[in-house]
């Protein structure tokens, strides 16, 4: 029988999980980028809270995967601010004719 390895983060891997969601983006978004079920995250969200949150794990973070992370979040910000922006254009064009 196979048995599941549980995956380890850093912390820094955590707070940056945590600093997303803190910034506004949901944890369905911020699970999507990073690829870790919403479920963990909003753990890692709960134990910030409580100043429980620790660290590090077996799975190294790269500097690399850090920035990837990053550029995802910044790109999933400016598709929902172009969507945005598309609706309210559309409206707009709506109502002057």
């Amino acid at each position: 029988m196979s048995q599941l390895k549980r995956a380890r983060y850093t912390l820094e891997f955590k707070l940056e999980a945590v600093r997303l969601v803190k910034a506004g983006q949901s944890l369905a978004a911020v699970s999507a980028i990073l690829g870790v079920s919403s479920q963990t995250i909003s753990n890692w969200v709960q134990a910030d809270r409580k100043g429980t949150l620790v660290g590090p794990g077996t799975k190294p973070v790269t500097e690399e995967q850090m920035e990837l992370a990053r550029l995802r979040a910044e790109n999933a910000r400016l598709k929902m601010e172009r969507d945005i922006l598309k609706k309210a254009a559309a409206y707009f064009a709506k109502e002057s004719t």
